[in-house]
């Protein structure tokens, strides 16, 4: 009994290629064993389930099948027969199941819908396809809807509506703008999975009238666009404005500044939501949040993890997509919107269900006769799908009974079957959500044995491995298989052989005398057949000298040796490694047959070295480690060049090869690396030195290769890390032997300079690759595609040659062959050239021109003969210029601009164009040569546009009650101006704004004069113009009126009554009423608007400021153009104008606004001039002359108070306060507790309650306060308590002052 032996992991693969495990036959792929065998159809090529098929090309529904003998086919059509010879447009591939359907040639897609089956069919039996579903594609346009532009309040959210049409297969959404580029999308603005464009908070970047949607269709490819879509984002500005201008006079309520928002979702609705998906797709589930800040998206699985390596997040984690589901991840996920105010979630509830699939699907069998077999056919599903026969492509319910049949489920038990029970089954398992259909054909055959490994093949082997000896068989019944050593050997049997089922022999342990020729035997009731395979065992290789570990220090030279021995058959590599990785590509290592040798060593060649050996059949390696260490001290050591080498000597001449040896010189502590080889050519260029080679610092003997017809001199330097040493003295002279030359002419070409002419032109080979004396060249050429002989020319060694009488840009073929006295060069090669070109002869037709919007249109064109070319075609070029602005109606200089479109394009974009402007344009085609005539000037006009900012607003005159505005038309009008609009209105001190108020004025006005208006106010002014197409951009100041000259408030003149006497005469009536204020947020620190109103040595300098309250203002100035140190002065409080005072008259000045504590927070420059004195209201207090009588009496008082203090000083009297006080009573004063409760009192260090103010005292307090009396006169009254107080004393003379 022989005995199945374990096989050594190294052969696995081989013994699984090998061992295959039979059920009942198998039948090997043979290509010649499979012509000869009986077989019934097998389906190898089918069209898919669902074919969806291009309406505009013919349609192939593929069925190829396989049998002995070959099948034959025919199709059912909607579950009848489908006869294609009588439909024209239907025919059948020859020897071939597939379908042609011409739809090319007047057929129509849609004719042809339907399911589809096909049947191949032979002796044996009938094998079907699929049930194949023909649709034609479809790309409907998209349907007509009005699309309302969409206004939105800033920070809101908004959704984009798609509604792509119904196509087949669904087309893919993507947005774009006019200029065809795709939408930036973020964790924002993103599209979901419907197409829809989802915004969860809208921004004022996102205001654009181009949203489109396109929906592209692969199968047509066709692309389809939706009608634009316009947003329009309301910032706080805007609202603010809006909202003021349309308040009545009691309303006192603004637009509300932008407010965060928790987090709603966009998609899906509700809470929870269901989703069903098969086993095997991609699940995608998708959740879209409004809010503000933008919320963040994720997901959880309840209950469960998330799938790893299968999970993935899509669309800024808005979408979550797990690939190839199972049942498994049915489960509910649960998506999480987050944002700093809250967060929101959806749960979506997955059911994973899963059509048909295979569990055992039902394999090809193969019997013999009386012989029994089985086909299973299992399949799983959700629900469990239901399993059913079929004989042939019939039911087997109704198929021709067959005795040795028997149907159990989803298994068919076949016994004692015989030749006639040949058949194709199919399986067909099916549920709710597909179906498979699966072909098993039962095949009795009855074959005598064969052998299908080829006779007397060669198996070699190392001495004790496995030897695997094969002997691949077929019969039918199954053979039985013997194995025999020898040509007259006995069986072989026992425990040192392993024999498999597929008929291999196995020889576990290999040794020399198992050597030999081996029979295998394949014998079954039919017959017996034979054949002889050889084994030869090689001897094992082996390292008898492996490398030793080594310990060498830095700079110096180390060896590694690897001596092998291997069987005289097989030829070994040998591989180094360090650190099991190639060597370093280094000059410094040198592997020899035996040895590996590293000169020069380092710290980074510390390693581990590895032999490795290789053979065909067998592998051994060896390793050692090198140990660096570090060079013991040793004295200074001077590095130098190396010396030159000396002793050059030539040896072995021949014609083209010389040997060179020479002698190194001294090294100069520094090892030669490398040696190079130069040479001089005294024939060609005597006394110019040439690099010829370079070869490694050990080698001082190098071959060098020569060229004919040189008369060569060589000379050696010596490299080292230091530097190149001095040149060797030059070696004897050697003169080649002359020869034909060995190479052509490089770079050859053939273009043309005159429209009647061929350049001919190439690199001229150098003196030495001559080969000999009289170098020349034959130029051949001839006109290509023309059935012409070569034209041929001699020339001198020149490198060009002029071919006249050409046609104009043709092609020709062009070679140059390099000859001398010798003879000829090999044959060139051929390289295609072009004669002159000359300028295109026809201008491009049908120029037509499409305007699609006022600044952009699109150029049509018909493209020229490529014949009228006449050269090289580069392109297109498109002259257009402006002829005139349509409301101007002034001409200009024209300036032509030139677009240029490359390659044979017919059409072309012209952006920048002016609105509203009269254009011409004209088209020529350019080629090498230059531009062709231009096409007749096409004219076009650009629609109207929105005219641009006014190009100044200048606010002068400011009196008390009102403001003179002056400004510019637009620079460009793009259009008919119909008005201008102006809105203002008052700003405080805290940014809190006044009414809005609005005026339209005509477009002929260029100046307006409001009266009526507070004093002492700021305004700010917003003003644009109109087409009939839009307003434009607005430009926007600030003014302030004058302050009362009393500086007393006072009611405006006519207040209650209105802005009145508007300086035009068609001006509406306003009405005011006192300013309701209310507060603005302003959306970041910023100081912005800069104005300034300049008199002759003052100026007025006021500015907007946004941010946080309680700032601290400073103005910086400084003359305008100078390099001086800005000029800095401090603003009281918060106000948000200052008065600059002492400028020089008629001088500009620079100036720019800062906030304290605020790093690098400024406004930017402004640039003002002062002039003359301005008619102004306002008067300098100090200039008033009850001013100056006022301080003069005070002045007089001091004085007096002086020369008394000084009386009484001199007589050596004192003032008792206290006394004083107690005599002079003053129902007014009341004695004012402190912590010690006497501050009515004063004492000395002796206790004496007295106290005195002597001259000294009351000198040293008037100097600061006189400065302080100047600028402080509503305090005047009082001066003299507040000189007192600051001493210590207590005097009563009404309200305090705080200096």
């Amino acid at each position: 009994m022989m005995k199945k032996m374990s096989i050594p992991t190294s052969k696995i693969s081989l013994v699984l290629f090998l061992c295959q495990i039979i059920s009942a036959l198998d039948v090997p792929l043979d290509s010649k064993l499979l012509e000869d065998l009986s077989q019934p159809p097998t389906i190898t090529q089918q069209s898919p389930k669902d074919y969806i098929v291009d309406p505009r090309e013919n349609i192939v529904i593929q069925c190829e099948a396989k049998g002995k003998p070959p099948p034959s086919f025919s199709w059912t059509r909607n579950g009848t027969h489908f006869d294609i010879d009588k439909d024209a447009q239907v025919t059948m591939k020859p020897n071939s199941g597939t379908l042609v359907i011409n739809i090319m040639n007047g057929g129509k897609a849609e004719a042809y819908e339907g399911v589809y089956q096909c049947t191949a069919r032979n002796e044996r039996g009938a094998a079907i396809s699929n049930n194949i579903v023909i649709r034609p594609s479809r790309s409907p346009l998209w349907t007509k809807e009005k699309l309302e532009p969409n206004h939105v309040r800033e920070g809101d959210s908004l959704v984009l509506h798609c509604r792509p049409p119904v196509g087949l297969p669904p087309p893919i959404i993507f947005w774009m703008d006019n200029a065809f580029q795709r939408l930036p999308q973020s964790e924002r603005v993103s599209q979901g999975l419907n197409g829809d464009l989802y915004f969860s908070n809208v921004q004022p970047e996102d205001t654009r009238e181009d949203y489109i949607c396109y929906a592209r269709f692969n199968h047509t490819q066709t692309i389809q666009q939706k009608q634009p879509i316009s947003v329009k984002v309301l910032s706080m500005d805007s609202l603010n404005d809006t909202i003021a201008a349309n308040l009545s006079d009691t309303d006192i309520y603004g637009a509300k500044p932008v407010t965060e928002r928790q987090p709603v979702l966009l998609t899906p609705t509700g809470s929870t939501s269901t989703k069903v998906e098969l086993r095997g797709n991609v699940l995608l589930l998708e959740c879209i949040a409004a809010g503000l800040p933008t919320p963040v998206i994720r997901w959880i699985k309840e209950g469960g993890e998330l799938p790893a390596n299968r999970t993935f997040f899509e669309n800024f984690k808005k979408t979550l997509k797990i690939i190839d589901v199972s049942e498994a991840d049915s489960g509910n996920y649960k998506c999480i919107a987050r944002n700093t105010l809250g967060s929101v979630h959806h749960v979506i509830s997955v059911t994973v269900k899963a059509a048909p699939y295979w569990i055992t699907a039902p394999r090809n069998l193969v019997l013999s006769p009386g012989e029994d077999g089985t086909l299973i056919c299992r399949a799983n599903g959700n629900p469990k799908p239901s399993i059913s026969w079929l004989a042939n492509g019939v039911p087997i319910a109704i198929a021709p009974e067959d005795p040795s049949r028997k149907v159990d489920g989803d298994t068919i038990i076949f016994s004692h079957v015989q030749e006639r029970s040949s058949a194709v089954y199919q399986c067909n398992a099916s549920n709710e959500y597909g179906y498979l259909l699966a072909n098993a054909f039962v095949n009795v055959l009855a074959e005598p044995p064969r052998i299908l490994t080829p006779a007397n093949k060669l198996y070699q082997v190392i001495a004790d491995s496995p030897a695997l000896l094969d002997c691949a068989y077929f019969g039918s019944p199954k053979p039985e298989i013997e194995w025999f050593k020898g040509v007259k050997g006995s069986i072989l049997r026992g425990n040192e052989y392993v024999f498999h089922d597929n008929g291999t022999l196995e020889i576990p342990v290999a040794q020399k005398n198992s050597a030999g020729t081996y029979t295998c035997v394949a014998r079954n009731e039919l017959g017996k057949i034979q054949n002889e395979v050889q084994l030869e065992v090689k001897d094992p290789t082996m390292i008898i000298k492996q490398p030793e570990y080594k310990v060498i220090q830095r700079y110096g030279q180390v060896s590694f040796e690897c001596i092998i021995k291997h069987d005289s058959t097989l030829l070994p590599t040998v591989t180094w490694l360090k650190d099991n990785d190639e060597l370093p590509d280094d000059e410094r290592f040198l592997v020899g047959k035996d040895n590996l040798t590293i000169m020069n060593v380092t710290d980074k060649d510390d390693g581990t070295y590895t032999c490795i050996v290789n053979t065909t059949l067998d592998s051994v390696s060896a390793s050692a480690v090198l140990t660096v260490v570090a060079a013991p001290p040793t004295p200074a050591i001077i590095y130098a060049r190396p010396n030159p080498p000396f002793d050059l000597e030539l040896t072995g001449q021949l014609e083209r090869s010389i040997d060179l040896s020479w002698i190194p010189g001294d090294e100069n502590n520094s090892p030669i690396t490398s040696f190079v080889i130069e040479y001089e050519d005294a024939l060609h260029e005597p006394g110019v030195w040439h690099y010829q080679t370079e070869v490694p610092g050990t080698q001082t003997t190098v071959q060098l290769k020569l060229s004919p017809y040189v008369n060569y001199s060589f000379r050696v330097i010596a490299v080292n890390k230091i530097g190149r040493s001095q040149p060797s003295e030059p070696s004897e002279q050697y003169l080649t032997k002359s020869a034909s030359p060995d190479e052509n002419p490089a770079n050859v070409q053939g273009i043309g300079s005159e429209p009647d002419n061929l350049v001919i032109t190439w690199e001229p080979l150098k003196g030495f690759q001559s080969n000999g004396p009289g170098l020349q060249y034959k130029v051949s050429w001839r006109q290509k595609d023309v059935d012409d002989e070569w034209t041929s020319v001699i020339v001198a060694n020149v490198s060009k040659y002029i071919v006249s009488g050409t046609p104009t840009f043709v092609p020709y073929e062009v070679k140059v062959q390099a000859l001398n006295d010798l003879g000829y060069a090999p044959e060139p090669s051929e390289v295609i050239g072009h004669s002159g070109e000359d300028l295109p002869m026809v201008a491009p037709g049908n120029v037509q021109v499409h305007v699609i919007n006022s600044t952009l249109a699109k150029v049509h064109w018909d493209p020229v003969p490529l014949k009228s070319v006449r050269g090289h075609l580069q392109g297109y070029k498109i002259y257009y210029w402006k002829v005139q602005s349509l409301s101007r109606r002034s001409r200009r200089h024209v300036e032509k601009k030139i677009l240029t479109f490359r390659g044979n394009k017919t059409f072309g974009m012209l952006p920048g164009l002016e609105p509203y402007s009269s254009y011409k344009l004209n088209v020529r085609v350019v080629n090498g040569k230059g531009e062709g005539p231009a096409s007749p000037d096409k004219a076009f006009k650009t629609p109207e546009g929105v005219p641009s900012s006014p190009s100044f607003l200048k606010i002068t005159n400011p009196t008390l009650d009102s403001l003179t505005l002056e400004w510019g038309s637009p620079t460009h009008p793009n259009g008919v101006l119909t008005s201008y609009t102006l809105k203002f209105q008052p700003i405080n001190n805290t940014h809190e704004l006044g009414p809005l108020i609005e005026i339209r004025i005509p477009a002929n006005e260029s100046s307006l004069i409001l009266k009526n208006l507070n004093y002492s106010t700021r305004y700010k002014f917003y003003f644009n113009a109109q087409t009939s197409v839009g307003s434009g951009s607005q430009i926007t100041e600030e003014a302030v009126t004058i302050m009362d000259e009393a500086g007393i408030l006072r009611p405006a003149v006519g207040a209650g009554k209105g802005y009145s006497e508007i300086l035009f005469a068609t001006s509406p009536v306003m009405h005011t009423v006192r300013p309701t204020f209310y507060k603005v947020q302003p959306l970041y620190p910023r100081i912005r608007n800069v104005t300034t109103a300049a008199a002759e040595t003052y100026a007025n300098i006021s500015w907007e400021y946004e941010g946080p309250d309680h700032a601290n203002f400073y103005v910086e100035y400084g003359v305008a153009g100078s390099k001086e140190d800005w000029k800095k002065e401090i603003v009281n409080g918060s106000r948000s104008f200052f008065v600059l005072k002492g400028l020089t008259p008629g001088t500009a000045y620079k100036v720019r606004v800062g906030a304290e504590g605020l790093s690098g927070f400024r406004s930017a420059e402004d640039v003002f001039e002062t002039g003359p004195a301005m008619a102004s209201r306002q008067v300098d207090i100090a200039t008033q002359g009850w001013f100056i009588g006022l301080m003069c009496a005070v002045a007089l008082l001091i004085l007096i108070l002086l020369i008394v203090c000084f009386i009484r000083r001199n007589k050596g009297g004192k003032y008792p306060v206290k006394e004083k006080e107690d005599a002079h009573a003053d129902p007014e004063i009341q004695p004012m507790k402190e912590d010690d409760g006497t501050f009515g009192e004063y004492r000395d260090r002796a206790g004496a309650a007295t106290s005195q103010i002597t001259e000294d005292t009351l000198s040293s307090s008037l100097q600061p306060s006189i400065t302080a009396v100047t600028q402080f006169p509503v305090c005047l009254p009082h001066m003299m308590r507040c000189f007192f107080e600051e001493k210590g004393y207590r005097v009563s003379l009404g309200k305090k002052c705080n200096f």
